[in-house]
């Protein structure tokens, strides 16, 4: 699965299509033209007769405003208001009736089936006792309440109760439609909730009785009976707005066919670009089946040309990416990222340039530190050009993009800490004004076009580093990706797998850091990554940590373990180190490409020293050769290459008595000659001439640390003086 040809077409063709499928629809794609520049081609003459459309902005703004001439409709019930006088006179019947059955039971209570609160209908039941038989005077009060009542409705539905408050109501005026009439008035020429109850309660305490009980209780009997009359339309509301909108024309003028729109060497105006933009969308919905399956055809064509080009690279030239089906995986992520963000870019329409918002920096970063800087600026043209493809061939578009990204990928090329990131928001900056400068320049643009572009810039640059960083991190989790940042990391003393092989075996702490020093300057003159080298170096034996003193560098006495063990037990000791590095460099979550140098830089090599011990006492035929062999891999890469080469080297340098340069350079030249005889290298990218760079490396490292120093003064007497001797004498 994860080298399979199946899924990288796959993925390959999912990514194209998903790019021809942001591409615009139903237009040509001629060159984007920009207002201020000048008109190169031949003359444009329309082939067909199309309408100018309006700048989208200026429409939006029409439609606004054909919206805001809506006022609010509310429709007139004239049912409602006799409705009202007709319930009032039953209710006011059926009351008296109620009020009957409390005087003769006192028992009874009644107030609850009137809707009134229980202190307004003991104010009329009190007015009701004044006699226990119904009064000629006492028809008359209750007459005169449902008269007052009566008159009072008239009085409110004359004037009209709307059902919103003055508050609710966005503008001053509303629409009242009456039938098939309707008129515009003032919204306070009406009653709302709180006018109408102020209403009531003036007039019925100026006109109808001075006792305040009894007209609380008649404010709230009128109170069961007031209804809106006017009452609110949304649906009508929104067919008026529809239908205002609707007659707002799309076009802004006409060009009839044959008529030029723009002649050689004339210049973008505002008036030319809508028309060319306008024939651009007529051309585009005229185009028949056939004609759209053609130029989505020719989109695929175009996407598949350009992705060639980065395929032959990736396959040519970096194998260990073409290989790993999950890292084309990650490549096409976050080539769709920047294509979306365009994408999405063109569907905002504003008078903006906010298509300098488009993260062309985050990809040239993320592919530099990920995989290296060359990976970085190739996939910044790659995607520049598809990016570009996607505004309709915007050539300045594409390479103000190969220009920004280009100098991000430099500024993290050799990127040492997380931080490093940040300095290039400078350089960003730096080519987004370059080459807004030098485009703005040429079209004549105002300096005020050129600062709003330049702002717009100055957030990119600022967005993309902080972006980069977060992106890292989910793409290391994610894909099991190490990057040189993750490597630095590792370098750290303070790590527990190195704090641990510092404090138990420090022979092998001291031998692998000077192994990193040794590889890490090697692979600077080879071109290998040296961060990764010395990284795997610094790890290489933490397999040694499960019993330190079997090895020679950890016995800090004569007592060797080895001199009373059988040949066969000590090679088992010895090979058992690769095994259980791997298990600890597992437990620990070390990256699988520093877990790769700790089986390889033995590669199938022979436990030599205790092959020969066996032959010696067991005779060559009982002794098998394949029982004192490491158990591989060989070395695939110059990183753990150099790491084998330098073992050997420094372990053998370290046992000599007499390290003279000559000594050291024959050492190092026979080691190397072994390693390449036992076909140890033939799974490596290394060539001789990297190999002759290497030894001059090692050379130069290990003779400048067993040169011969300058004695002391005593140093002879101190070293053959114990401090326990002066002491004892």
């Amino acid at each position: 699965m994860r080298e399979s040809k199946r899924i990288k077409i796959l993925i390959l063709l999912v990514t194209i299509i998903l790019i021809v499928l942001m591409f615009p629809k139903g237009e040509s794609l001629e060159s984007e033209v920009t207002v201020g520049s000048i008109w190169i081609e031949d003359d444009l003459i329309a082939s067909n007769t199309f309408p100018v459309l309006k700048d989208p902005e200026l429409y939006k703004r029409e439609l606004q405003e054909a919206k805001k001439s809506v006022f609010p409709i509310f429709v007139k019930n004239e049912s409602i208001p006799e409705l009202m006088r007709d319930s009032l006179t039953k209710f006011t019947e059926n009351f008296i009736n109620l009020l009957n059955e409390d005087i003769f039971n006192e028992s009874v209570n009644n107030y609850s089936k009137t809707n009134l609160s229980n202190s307004a209908y003991q104010t009329f039941l009190n007015l009701r006792r004044s006699n226990n038989t119904l009064s000629t005077h006492n028809r008359k009060n209750f007459n005169d309440i449902k008269n007052f009542a009566q008159e009072l409705l008239n009085r409110i539905y004359r004037q009209g109760y709307i059902d919103q408050t003055y508050s609710d109501i966005q503008r001053d005026t509303i629409a009242v439609r009456e039938g098939k009439y309707e008129s515009v008035y003032d919204k306070t020429k009406y009653f709302d909730a709180a006018s109408l109850s102020k209403f009531i309660d003036l007039y019925t305490r100026n006109n109808f009785s001075s006792n305040e009980e009894l007209n609380n209780a008649v404010i709230e009997l009128i109170g069961l009976f007031v209804k809106p009359d006017i009452t609110y339309s949304e649906q009508l509301t929104e067919e008026a707005m529809i239908n205002a909108e609707n007659k707002i024309s799309l076009n802004d003028g006409i060009v009839n066919e044959n008529e030029r729109i723009v002649a050689k060497h004339d210049r973008i105006t505002h008036e030319i670009k809508k028309k060319i933009d306008s024939y651009r969308i007529s051309k585009g919905e005229e185009t028949g089946f056939w004609g759209k399956f053609a130029q989505n055809m020719g989109k695929f064509i175009h996407i598949i040309i350009i992705f060639t080009l980065f395929v032959i690279y990736i396959y040519l030239f970096r194998k260990r990416i073409y290989r790993d089906n999950k890292k084309i995986l990650m490549i096409a992520i976050i080539i769709l990222f920047v294509c979306s963000l365009t994408y999405l870019v063109e569907q905002i329409s504003v008078n903006a340039p906010i298509e300098l918002l488009v993260l062309v920096p985050v990809a040239a970063m993320l592919f530099t530190i990920i995989f290296d800087s060359r990976v970085g600026f190739y996939s910044t043209v790659i995607i520049a050009l598809i990016i570009g493809g996607l505004r309709g061939n915007d050539y300045v578009f594409a390479v103000t993009n190969i220009i920004a990204g280009g100098l991000a990928a430099y500024t993290v090329r050799d990127i040492k800490n997380r931080t490093q990131i940040f300095r290039s928001f400078v350089f960003i900056l730096i080519g987004y004004i370059a080459s807004i400068l030098a485009f703005g320049l040429e079209r004549f643009a105002s300096a005020e076009q050129m600062m709003v572009s330049g702002a717009f810039a100055a957030s990119n640059a600022l967005i993309s580093p902080v972006l980069t960083y977060g992106m890292i991190i989910f793409f290391e989790k994610i894909f099991g990706i190490t990057t040189d940042l993750t490597l630095l990391e590792l370098t750290d003393f303070n790590t527990p797998v190195l704090k641990e092989l510092a404090r138990n075996a420090p022979g092998t702490f001291t031998h692998s850091m000077t192994i990193g020093s040794m590889v890490e300057s090697a692979a600077e003159t080879i071109g290998a990554n040296s961060i990764l080298a010395r990284v795997g170096a610094y790890y290489h034996d933490i397999g040694k940590l499960n019993e330190p003193e079997t090895f020679v560098e950890n016995q800090l006495n004569n007592d060797n373990l080895h001199e009373r063990i059988t040949p066969d037990k000590s090679a088992k000791l010895i090979i058992d180190h690769v095994n259980r590095g791997i298990e600890i460099a597992k437990e620990n979550n070390l990256p699988q490409e520093i877990i790769d140098f700790i089986p390889m830089h033995h590669g199938t090599m022979v436990v030599s020293y205790f092959y020969e011990k066996a032959k010696e006492q067991l005779g060559k035929d009982n002794v098998s050769i394949e029982d004192y062999k490491y158990p591989g891999p060989k070395p695939n890469s110059k990183e753990t290459a150099l790491v084998m080469l330098a073992d050997a080297c420094e372990s053998t340098v370290r046992s000599m008595t007499n390290p003279e340069p000559q000594k050291v350079e024959n050492v190092i030249s026979n080691l190397f000659k072994q390693r390449i005889d036992d076909g140890q290298l033939d799974d490596s990218p290394v060539t001789m001439s990297n190999l002759r760079h290497i030894k001059d490396a090692f050379q130069k490292i290990l003779i400048g640390q067993h040169h011969k120093r300058i004695r002391y003064p005593k140093q002879e007497q101190m070293e053959n003086h114990s401090e326990h001797e002066d002491k004892d004498n």
